[in-house]
């Protein structure tokens, strides 16, 4: 699926810092791509904070500082990397079988955080670099001492010792994660017996050679004396006997289901049964249907739901979006504004809203899905995807200048600079010099890498000293 209309999971761009990254900017929809996908959801992101928010405060982090970051991909993986951003595959939270269980993955990778082992990355580098430049140097030595066969051998050998170096620096850091894991669950009075089920669960993925195990344990070494160790700690703390609470469960429940919903469709509807009445049932089977292109379904579902939760803010979003979605653009709105009242500070909500105002061919609307929009630019500044909609909606207007400096907005918070600063060139055209407008125009093409030329240009008109 990869309509640009889907909003209740949306597909934004990253740029992270990671060894591995794996993520490109696409349009703003929950992608069922190949390769995986950052994704946003309000009510998933508030839930995984709600869980992560008492540790990041026991690890003494701010909450506010830590980016979330949802990845759509079924693989089991997680990770820190640096800006204090942390990383869930959906893979892995499906595969978590209580929220302690998640819990204790998400208090292992705060302590990577805590610790500062992203930003210390290149020590592992360094640590794999030792030992395999050492056994090249032995290498060449025993080829000039007359045994090329043994030189050869070593060199041969090299990459794998590097590797060991790196893996001993790894497991050392791993170590260090789970004991500070520990120590932020027993602060906030919960068990870290969810992190020793979850890595006992997979324990036999320790026999397994590198390239057949889950990204998740080729990057965290999964060793059975590891898991004792950390069993031994875990059972002498005081908080070991603490269990989940109800409304834990229910909003963990809640989450899977909407994952599953989203990402296994079809798998979906086999595995909540029509039987099951319970709402994570139900919400992931309405999610299921909209996903199978069965949207009267899906909504009937969800109006029985809404009967008995009309104050659910996802509900009506989740309205909205199969609505919009399958061309009934003018029912969208009012659930779109029912999901906005009910929870006005969610930028994607008012995405939602924004977008639908902006189709619906009246100029009024537009004017007000143009107002919505520019206040989602304010609530969350590096939102590409509201200054996409509003290059559109300035476009439709006749406003080519404001047009052309949303894109350029657009481009610049997808990290595209050499775009960006193309479009804020031919927005500044459009601009008197003294404008708002203008200046912005002249500050994006100022923080794009502007080429000689380009500054050149700028110092000949004052605008780059006016700037600096």
């Amino acid at each position: 699926m990869t309509s640009p209309i889907r909003k209740s999971f949306q597909t934004v761009g990253l740029v992270a810092a990671l060894s591995a990254t794996l993520m490109a900017q696409a349009a703003p929809a929950f992608a069922q791509e190949r390769g995986p996908t950052l994704l946003r959801d309000t009510e998933i992101e508030e839930i995984l904070h709600r869980e992560s928010d008492p540790l990041f405060v026991a690890a003494g982090l701010n909450p506010k500082d830590v980016r979330i970051l949802l990845i759509g991909d079924p693989t089991l993986n997680a990770f820190a990397t640096q800006g204090q951003q942390m990383g869930l595959h959906t893979g892995l939270i499906l595969e978590a079988e209580t929220p302690n269980q998640l819990k204790g993955v998400i208090a292992h990778e705060t302590g990577h955080i805590a610790g500062g082992h992203p930003i210390r990355s290149g020590d592992m580098m360094r640590a794999g670099m030792r030992p395999m430049l050492l056994t090249m140097g032995l290498g060449v030595l025993a080829m000039f001492a007359g045994a090329p066969e043994a030189g050869a051998l070593l060199l041969a050998n090299s990459q794998y010792f590097g590797a060991l170096g790196a893996l001993g620096y790894s497991r050392e850091q791993e170590g260090r994660a789970d004991q500070a894991a520990v120590g932020f669950l027993e602060r906030t009075g919960q068990s870290g017996r969810g992190l020793v089920d979850f890595f006992d669960k997979f324990r036999y993925q320790e026999v397994f050679s590198q390239d057949r195990r889950f990204p998740y344990f080729r990057s965290h070494p999964l060793s059975s004396e590891r898991i004792e160790l950390l069993r031994t700690r875990v059972e002498h703390q005081l908080s070991f006997g603490a269990t989940d609470s109800p409304e834990d469960i229910l909003e963990f429940q809640t989450m899977k289901a909407k994952i599953d919903g989203f990402m296994n469709p079809q798998l979906s509807l086999t595995k909540y049964k029509e039987t099951d009445t319970s709402y994570p049932s139900r919400y992931a089977r309405a999610i299921a249907y909209y996903q199978t292109k069965e949207p009267d379904r899906a909504l009937k579902l969800i109006d029985a739901m809404l009967v008995d939760q009309p104050m659910n803010p996802y509900l009506w979003e989740l309205k909205g979006q199969i609505l919009f979605e399958f061309g009934r653009i003018q029912e969208a709105e009012a659930p779109q504004r029912r999901s906005v009242e009910l929870k006005p500070d969610a930028p994607l909500l008012r995405i939602n809203l924004g977008q639908t105002l902006i189709n619906l061919g009246d100029a009024k609307k537009r004017d007000e899905g143009i107002a919505e929009l520019k206040r989602v630019t304010l609530l969350e500044e590096d939102t590409a995807e509201a200054w996409r909609l509003l290059a559109m909606a300035y476009e439709a207007r006749g406003d080519e200048g404001l047009a052309r400096l949303a894109t350029a907005e657009q481009y610049f918070a997808l990290g595209a600079l050499g775009e960006s600063k193309s479009f804020a060139i031919r927005a500044r055209e459009m601009f008197d010099r003294s404008s708002v407008e203008w200046l912005r125009a002249t500050d994006i093409v100022m923080a794009s890498n502007p080429s000689d030329q380009d500054l050149r240009a700028l110092s000949s008109e004052g605008s780059a000293s006016r700037r600096r």
